[in-house]
């Protein structure tokens, strides 16, 4: 790449490196790759103090694009303004944005030629790509499985038939090395569980409403870690772990699979055998996230659970998803908090699913739930998430496989008959938070005058100062950027998704 430099004058560049194949769908389009092809993020060029590198992603032109420039202080009118004052001034450190291995994943990656199968993971992990930093692993089976199962179906006090299932060596810990390989340590793992072995549960069931039976609570614990000792064998180690995926789901019935756990429940499993157990372990140093739940129930999460001195004595986050988000008050992400601790906020599951977007589940192309979920990221950053984990990489033109029907979309969807897969504004919405927001990067405070943009800023750890701005509005803007007050006017595109980054 190469750079341009001008002190009194704007000079941009396009800069371009295999632009989207656009395909145009009813709800807006996609960027198709297959096993010849795949567009890719331009690179980062080499910018001296006062140059600029603006990367867009637009609802008619896909993909990144990317503009280099100069600020030079232009007294030029703009139709908004965006502001960062002071760039000392900071707010939570990133820890990194990413997905979930799910069997779904794997299994749909596995239809993919060897060519493509490649293009797909380097589009998430790859230098070019959107450089995934964190990586979510179930234990064991989800509704995004063919099947019901866990480790140890057949009863066994003793665990000794603990055992990995195919699917762990076919779908999961394939693309979970290559995803290594690609990122190294750079990528953070963390492990969530759905339900226990059924005959350690009230009604002997995956999913339902069901609960772990409290005198399995220690052997329950000890299956998370044959479960990291299995994956240790197969050289994957992990960085955190979950205290229970959704413990609602069980206490009020779903066919996703699950242990229900009311927060009594809850308080006991943790500070008496969870915590314990990884604790005393030899891992113990995993980052224990609790909650794993809905931002509506934080309130019960910090007034009946971490409220237990023991409780939280033990955890390190509060892990948060996002499915109640279109129906409840951003303002109760304060209660991922104690009065006590510090404890970091990390967003560990999203999708959008057929009860919340109009009973519509693939809507390819739709350049509306790219924004959705680009706005639902800067809420939760400005609520002090320190990351945003999104749920299956890679789906199917149905949306799953999902062995309860409980189909979703995702970023990523594979056409199984025909070798390509498209990346959807989704995925794009994602990279502009995963690739140009890295880890360490600290928020700063910003302002816009335009309630049409959304921004949020920060400092990366390189000195980068990056603009993020999500422009919803139907009209082309003039946007001046006033950092630290030195400025520039930009052109941002009508529906589009931007990142500047600054040199200061």
């Amino acid at each position: 790449m190469f750079k341009l430099w001008s002190f009194a004058l704007l000079v941009a560049v396009a800069l371009a490196e295999n632009p989207c194949s656009f395909r145009a769908t009813d709800s807006g389009g996609v960027c198709v790759c297959n096993s010849s092809y795949c567009d890719s993020v331009p690179s980062l060029a080499s910018l001296a103090s006062g140059q600029y590198q603006l990367y867009e992603t637009s609802k008619t032109n896909l993909g990144f694009t990317s503009t280099t420039g100069s600020f030079a202080n232009s007294t030029s009118e703009a139709d908004a303004t965006v502001t960062i004052s002071n760039l000392t001034e900071t707010y939570q450190t990133i820890l990194g944005f990413g997905g979930a291995f799910t069997d779904a994943t794997g299994i749909n990656l596995n239809i993919l030629t060897n060519a493509s199968r490649e293009f797909l993971i380097q589009s998430y992990f790859g230098d070019d790509g959107i450089q995934y930093s964190l990586g979510r692993v179930p234990i064991g089976g989800t509704d995004f499985s063919t099947r019901g199962y866990t480790y140890c179906d057949v009863e066994d006090d003793s665990l000794d038939s603990f055992a990995l299932t195919d699917e762990d060596y076919e779908d999961k810990i394939p693309y979970i090395l290559r995803a290594i390989e690609l990122r190294g340590s750079a990528i953070k793992l963390f492990a969530s569980a759905w339900s226990a072995p059924i005959w350690m549960k009230t009604n002997e069931a995956y999913n339902g409403f069901g609960r772990v039976e409290s005198s399995y609570y220690d052997l329950w614990a000890e299956y998370y870690l044959k479960f990291f000792d299995a994956y240790l064998e197969n050289n994957v180690t992990f960085w955190g772990v979950t205290t229970q995926n959704e413990p609602l789901d069980g206490l009020i019935g779903t066919s996703v699979p699950n242990n229900g756990f009311t927060s009594s429940e809850m308080v006991n499993w943790i500070k008496n055998s969870f915590g314990p157990t990884i604790r005393n372990s030899s891992y113990s140093d995993l980052k224990i996230m609790v909650h794993d739940d809905q931002r509506l129930l934080l309130p019960l999460l910090k007034y009946q659970v971490i409220s237990d001195s023991d409780v939280l004595a033990y955890a390190d986050g509060i892990a948060v998803h996002w499915y109640t988000d279109f129906i409840t008050s951003a303002s109760l992400l304060d209660f991922a908090s104690s009065d006590d601790k510090d404890l970091f906020r990390l967003g560990t599951e999203a999708c959008i699913d057929p009860t919340t977007d109009l009973g519509v589940t693939i809507d390819l192309g739709s350049w509306a739930r790219g924004e959705r979920y680009f706005k639902s990221i800067i809420e939760d950053l400005n609520y002090d998430f320190v990351g945003w984990v999104d749920w299956n990489m890679a789906l199917n033109t149905s949306g799953g496989p999902n062995w309860i029907q409980n189909e979703v979309d995702g970023p990523i969807i594979v056409n199984t008959t025909s070798d390509e897969f498209y990346k959807q504004p989704m995925f794009y919405a994602l990279g502009h938070f995963s690739k140009f927001v890295v880890t360490d990067s600290q928020r700063v405070a910003i302002s816009t005058t335009d309630d049409d943009l959304d921004v949020i800023g920060f400092v990366r750890p390189d000195g980068l100062v990056a603009v993020v701005i999500l422009n919803s509005d139907d009209d082309a803007k003039s946007v001046k950027i006033d950092i630290a007050g030195a400025t520039e006017v930009v052109q941002i595109s009508s529906n589009s998704m931007n990142t500047l980054l600054y040199s200061p």
